[in-house]
């Protein structure tokens, strides 16, 4: 089969186009699936430059989120057939393969059937930042209908998504953006308010739109400045969740303490690369909320575009240039 390689550490010059043998089925419990899209997300820029989970095992596949149809299932699988359509978060960061290439294996455990109303590409585009998004506004600070909620980046990939769930559950959206066209996208997904962060100080259009109170809930896609500036503009008592790790000095920790927030992140890959069975199923019932929302009309995923898998590199080097709206997907075939 076809597939992209990362053959060592490095610029997007280091993922190759190889033919590789087609994958066996490592156990009784597992799918052959016949890919159909990959999202790429951030972490496969930084996995490609910086491998940290598998120094050791390149070359290696890329390539979290994926969807397909399933060709082979294993002796004990009982959730699936041949022929069902899933979608899937799995693989691409250390010890299982990726999505860039035309076949991949995976736990039935870990897979769930795609939204009946949204194609296999689509679908490939959704697991990572979804299930991002449900860790972050539904397990980590329960946000609840009638609060108020800034989304750093909300025309981005996990933000454009985590607008829309805000909404689902009830709870006004403030968001920040780049430009009037993201500002438009976010609106059109559910945002109340729209800031241009190159232009406004999202502290104080926060502060105004709260009625000087602060939201609720900060939602931190960016960190670095974007984070530390996050704390003022959450109220006293409120929360604070971040996708990234970001140093706090003495002064940000005796803010936050001083204005009782509770700081919270998100990795939503730790399950996976920490070998958590139970949380990855745990995952997939997220998606199936996903699948239930997409196909109730609640629920839709931007891909911005979509290019054939021999273009990993440019979807890389897209990503890494900042500025992209919702998603990017690589098509198998």
């Amino acid at each position: 089969m076809k597939a992209i390689l990362a053959t060592a550490p490095g610029s997007t010059d280091v993922l190759q186009l190889r033919d590789i043998p087609k994958p066996e089925l490592p156990s009784a419990h597992h799918l052959l699936v016949k890919l159909a899209a990959a999202g790429v997300n951030p972490v496969d820029t930084k996995l490609r430059a910086k491998p940290v989970y598998f120094p050791d095992k390149l070359p290696a596949i890329l390539g979290c989120d994926g969807a397909g149809t399933v060709e082979a299932v294993g002796s004990a699988v009982t959730r699936f057939k041949v022929g069902d359509q899933v979608f899937f978060c799995n693989g691409g960061i250390g010890d299982e393969p990726g999505n860039y290439a035309e076949y991949t294996t995976l736990h039935e455990d870990y897979c769930a059937k795609k939204p009946v109303k949204s194609g296999l590409q689509d679908s490939a585009a959704l697991p990572l930042v979804f299930i991002t998004a449900w860790e972050s506004l539904v397990e980590r600070v329960g946000l609840q209908a009638g609060q108020t909620v800034l989304i750093h980046a909300g025309a981005g990939g996990v933000g454009h998504v985590a607008v829309q769930l805000a909404r689902h559950l009830g709870a006004r959206v403030a968001v920040t953006v780049s430009d009037d066209h993201k500002a438009a996208l976010a609106r059109g997904y559910g945002a109340e308010k729209t800031i241009n962060y190159k232009t406004q100080d999202f502290v104080q259009e926060t502060l105004s739109w709260t009625n000087g109170q602060g939201a609720d809930v900060v939602f931190d896609t960016v960190g670095g400045e974007t984070f530390l500036r996050s704390l003022p503009a959450a109220r006293v008592y409120g929360k604070v969740v971040s996708l990234l790790s970001t140093p706090l000095s003495l002064a940000d920790t005796q803010l936050a303490r001083v204005r009782n927030l509770s700081l919270c992140y998100d990795l939503m890959l730790a399950p996976q690369a920490m070998g958590l069975h139970d949380d990855r199923i745990r995952q997939r019932k997220i998606l199936e909320q996903a699948a239930a929302l997409v196909d109730a009309g609640k629920l839709t995923v931007h891909v911005s575009h979509r290019l054939p898998m021999e273009q990993a590199a440019e979807a890389h080097r897209m990503l890494e240039a900042g500025g992209t709206v919702g998603k990017i997907v690589l098509t198998m075939g």
